[in-house]
């Protein structure tokens, strides 16, 4: 048993070294990308009214394949880095998301996408994929689309500080019930906070907590809920103080 109860804790420990930059720039890339390419989306249903659905899944597919999508990873990035200069974050992580929301802001993302869209656009046309009326009507409503991107990261954004809080919220409620060796309590808090994990942007605060939740959650369970702990277990529940 306290074998076990080592390598959990050296598991915890790989655990909480996983929040780093890259780590933070995947998250940023994966979720942005995605509100990205969903207000691209609606912004060519909205500049291309007239047009049937299978059109504008086919407009849309050749601006990705012509460059949107490996541009959106790379103005993201970009963003990200220039973001993080203008801050003045040189080294190290992002502490907590209004920082990667000021980074985002400062990074000139939307700048980005603005210079993306025409670039991408011309891509297309030049391969004769679309003609010169709808480039020629993409870039003129190009305003819609970044209207959307804009409106669309915010919101995710927004939703990023409710997730955030309501896992901090949870995890202070586990702590509670596990103060208290509650452990009815601490399941009900464990499978809220477990569902909120998946969500949520890697700050290394918050996902230390979280991991170290799931440790010691984890051994009392399979010990039959005994709150009884070894000295390198309750080390563990001082991490969380």
């Amino acid at each position: 048993m306290e074998i076990q109860n080592l390598e959990k804790n050296n598991q915890l420990e790989k655990n909480n070294n996983i929040v780093n930059e890259k780590t933070q720039k995947c998250f940023l890339e994966t979720t942005l990308g995605k509100t990205i390419n969903t207000a691209v989306d609606i912004g060519i249903r909205a500049i291309l009214p007239d047009f049937i659905e299978n059109q504008i899944i086919n407009i849309k597919d050749n601006l990705l394949n012509y460059g949107l999508k490996d541009g959106i990873t790379k103005t993201i990035d970009d963003a990200i880095d220039l973001g993080k200069s203008a801050i003045g974050i040189f080294t190290g992580n992002f502490e907590n998301v209004s920082q990667m929301q000021s980074a985002i802001q400062s990074g000139g993302l939307i700048d980005g996408m603005s210079s993306l869209i025409d670039n991408v656009v011309d891509n297309v046309r030049k391969a004769g994929v679309i003609n010169n009326t709808i480039a020629s009507t993409i870039k003129q409503g190009k305003n819609i689309i970044l209207n959307n991107i804009e409106s669309n990261i915010t919101n995710t954004f927004n939703n990023q500080y409710k997730a955030i809080d309501y896992t901090n919220k949870y995890i202070n409620n586990w702590k509670k019930y596990f103060n208290n060796k509650d452990f009815s309590g601490m399941e009900k808090e464990y499978k809220k906070i477990e569902v909120q994990i998946k969500n949520i942007a890697p700050i290394e605060k918050t996902i230390n907590d979280v991991r170290t939740i799931e440790v010691l959650h984890n051994l009392i369970k399979n010990n039959g809920q005994d709150f009884n702990l070894s000295n390198q277990q309750l080390e563990l529940v001082e991490k969380l103080k």
